[in-house]
């Protein structure tokens, strides 16, 4: 697959690297795992010494390292380094007269190898980056431990970065370029799914296209297959991040994928205070997010939870959710409860995608939903232009034929009394709007 989008990514990348041409620049990559960190690293930089943190002892390591910065750079290096600290130094100093770049990727792996390269590193970098030219790139694929490592003021590298990058999925846009590109005569349900499916993590959206899987049908068989990667994914990426607690955490999540949305609702099926752990998934894990409705007070105990990333929400809710059946590898039945509840199930991904097209669109000063108390008179979608006046009030369905604007008005009543001197504008989405 051809390499899609990542315009202002690129573009911050080679401006730090033009800058590190006078002193060291320090550079961080987060991003979940199969989201795209190394393909664009290696689509940036063509020359660079590039180091993978794999789970060795640190003098395997450092043999490894010294052999790839020896033939990369094409130097002979003297001496044995049986520790990364050593081995940073010596490439400090040797970015000292000449230029070059270099990417440690899997950069929080060093916690499980020796967690005192962090403080050693730090120490490097202070006593060098000033007077020599290295553009240093340190991407990681646990959020937890890469935000914990540059973002908690107790850790040694607090504060240097002089850049960072969160790289994200792919818009609904570049999903869209990437169906024409491949697949140019697709139905409005087949962009869907792939947007379901892939939530445009890079990685899944590559086995697609690879698979020449781009209508629903297709993209279903690819992911149920035997030995899918999907079928293991959930589990494989986030294992690690919840460590020993993971049951509990996936159990949320299923919970929380089949729209058991609200605290009270999860507590009462598992039957224990999870709030520390809701805490943690959205601001340890970014995995969920809390949405209010719009407009609501501070402190407003009207909340409901959302798994962010569409293929985690998906995984949950389908593939989790029937593990038995997997295990014994019944894919045909999964499959089926998969086509029999797609429809319900597609409608609020599509409410997603509209959300996302609107905010593309660069129109409004906020955007959300909106409901009032105990989850009456819920609106899919609000969108205000503050320094225009003007107000978007709308309803998603997949049928067109089920959208009914006088009853989304009767909705609105109490929210648009408040908004007197404001030109509403009521708008029906649905599968024909895609």
């Amino acid at each position: 697959m051809k390499f899609y989008n990542r315009k202002n990514e690129l573009k911050n990348l080679q401006e730090i690297q033009l800058l590190s041409t006078t002193s060291s620049k320090m550079t961080v990559i987060v991003g979940r795992r199969r989201i795209g960190k190394t393909s664009l690293i290696k689509h940036t930089y063509k020359e660079k010494v590039y180091l993978f943190v794999s789970k060795k002892d640190e003098p395997l390591l450092c043999e490894e390292f010294v052999s790839i910065v020896s033939n990369t750079l094409n130097i002979k290096i003297l001496g044995d380094f049986t520790s990364f600290a050593k081995l940073f130094e010596y490439l400090m100093q040797l970015s000292q007269t000449s230029h070059f770049t270099l990417i440690i990727d899997e950069f929080q792996e060093f916690l499980h190898i020796n967690d005192s390269i962090y403080s050693d590193m730090q120490n490097i970098w202070d006593e060098y980056k000033d007077n020599t030219n290295m553009n240093l790139i340190l991407s990681g694929s646990i959020y937890s431990l890469m935000k914990k490592i540059f973002e908690n003021k107790k850790e040694p590298l607090f504060g240097r970065a002089n850049n960072k990058i969160h790289l994200k999925a792919f818009s609904v846009d570049t999903l869209q370029e990437i169906l024409e590109d491949n697949y140019p005569n697709y139905k409005k349900e087949d962009l869907l799914s792939f947007y379901t499916f892939t939530g445009g993590v890079a990685k899944y959206v590559e086995i697609l296209v690879d698979k020449q899987a781009f209508t629903f049908e297709k993209q279903l068989d690819v992911i149920l297959e035997e030995n899918s990667l999907f079928l293991e994914e959930g589990k494989n990426i986030l294992i690690e991040e919840f460590g020993k607690q993971f049951t509990t955490y996936f159990s949320i999540l299923s919970l929380i994928a089949s729209s058991k949305t609200s605290r009270s609702e999860i507590e009462s099926i598992l039957e224990k205070n999870i709030g520390g752990y809701l805490d943690r998934l959205e601001n340890e894990y970014s995995i969920i997010r809390k949405i209010k409705p719009m407009f609501a007070k501070e402190g407003s105990r009207s909340v409901k939870y959302e798994i962010i990333d569409n293929f985690f929400n998906f995984w949950f809710r389908f593939i989790y959710k029937n593990k038995s059946a997997i295990e014994i590898e019944n894919y045909e039945y999964v499959k089926e409860i998969i086509k029999r509840d797609f429809t319900t199930y597609s409608g609020k991904m599509l409410e997603r995608f509209i959300l996302e097209k609107i905010k593309l669109s660069n129109n409004f000063s906020n955007i959300g939903t909106y409901w009032e108390s105990k989850n009456q008179n819920e609106i899919d979608i609000v969108a205000i232009n503050d320094l225009d006046k003007t107000m978007l009030i709308g309803e998603v369905k997949i049928n067109p034929k089920k959208i009914d604007i006088n009853v989304v008005k009767q909705k609105a009543t109490k929210l648009v009394s408040k908004y007197n001197k404001y030109k509403i504008d009521y708008v029906g989405y649905s599968l024909e709007d895609l």
